[in-house]
This record gives C-alpha cells, structure tokens and sequence, in this order.
C-alpha cells in the first residue's frame, strides 16, 4: 500500500470518528421530533401559551432613545426633554433595548430617532412598543431589575 493511499485510509477513518453515527442519529430524531411537535400544535389549533393576557393600559409614555455604539443613551421624553443621559456603565438594560431597536430599525429604514412608547397595563406588564416598526418587547421577561430600569420612566 503506497503512503498516498494509507494517508487516505487514516483520513477517512479520523472523519467517522469525528462525529459518531448515534450522535448523528440522536441529531436527526431530535429534528424530527421538533417538527412533530410543531406539526401537531399546529394541526390541533392548541392555543398559544407563551402570550401574555390582554389588559387594560393603565399608563402609557412617549419616549425617544438615542444611543451609539459605546452603550450610551440618552433617554427624552416624546417633547424631546432629556430625562436621562446614561454612560455605558449606567445604561445597562436600556442599551440592550436600544440596539435591539436599532437594529429593526435599520432593517426597515425607519427613523431611527421616532419615539416608542412605553406602556404600563392593569395586570402589572410593562412593555416597550415601536409604532413604526411594530416591534415590542415584554420587559418582565428580563427579570424585576431589567423592567425597574424602564419603570422609573414612567414615575
């Protein structure tokens, strides 16, 4: 066997062993089951569960955020009255919220200076709407801290 054909050999060998066949076959049904899955919710019309119930808005603010990519924002109310004008290490949570924003606004060609509302409901949910993008984001899902950081815009 000449050295070319063994090192073809060794290499096709060192292949199969890079990614077992059970974990290709474990990959594949844990594809497959993921599809069943969503096939079925699908089919059986099951109601969605990750939605948060509809409420009563009880306070409702304009705000326009203006940030860069250093992680500071500067926070004005819908008048364009500065309300905050957070460094890096204080954004925090609303810097993550503003490149997310930003980033849908960049995608749509929206102006990215148009103002969002900030929206408190009778159910105790807090939430970030953008009017012109149609993009929101529920803030008790990134924890009590994270949504504080919006709710003492509201005060």
């Amino acid at each position: 066997m000449s050295d070319q054909t063994h090192g073809h050999e060794l290499l096709k060998r060192r292949d199969r062993e890079m990614i077992p066949t059970r974990l290709l076959i474990a990959m594949g049904a844990l594809a497959l089951s993921a599809l069943a899955l969503t096939t079925y919710a699908r089919v059986t019309d099951r109601p969605l569960v990750g939605v948060p119930h509809a409420a009563e808005v009880t306070d409702s603010r304009s705000l326009i955020l203006d940030g860069n990519r250093y992680g500071e924002v500067i926070v004005r109310d819908g008048d364009g009255i500065v309300l905050m004008d957070l460094d890096a290490s204080e954004a925090g949570f609303i810097s993550v919220i503003w490149r997310g924003l930003d980033r849908k606004r960049m995608l749509t060609g929206t102006d990215p200076l148009a103002p969002v509302n900030l929206v408190e409901y009778a159910n105790g949910r807090l939430s970030i709407q953008d009017p012109a993008t149609g993009w929101s984001a529920e803030l008790a899902s990134f924890g009590a801290l994270n949504e504080a950081a919006f709710a003492q815009l509201l005060d």
